[in-house]
């Protein structure tokens, strides 16, 4: 098994790669949406998206700026 991979996008969202287990803050699995053609998930960061936690884009037309480096 590969290591699970999250990339934190510039003024986007996180993108997780790899397997995953998501849980909501009761311990509930959050299924992802089914995604076949591709092999990750994005999580918002901006909180703008209408299909919470996963990010639906919105980031490209709200004012949301973030960008997470390595120091």
């Amino acid at each position: 098994m590969s290591k699970l991979e999250i990339v934190v996008g510039k003024n986007g969202s996180l993108k997780i790669f790899g397997e995953f287990i998501l849980k909501d803050a009761d311990g509930k699995i959050v299924e992802p949406p089914i995604r076949p053609d591709k092999n990750w998930i994005s999580l918002c960061r901006c909180g703008h998206s209408k299909n919470k936690p996963f990010c639906d884009g919105t980031h490209k037309s709200t004012a949301f700026e973030s960008e997470v480096t390595a120091k």
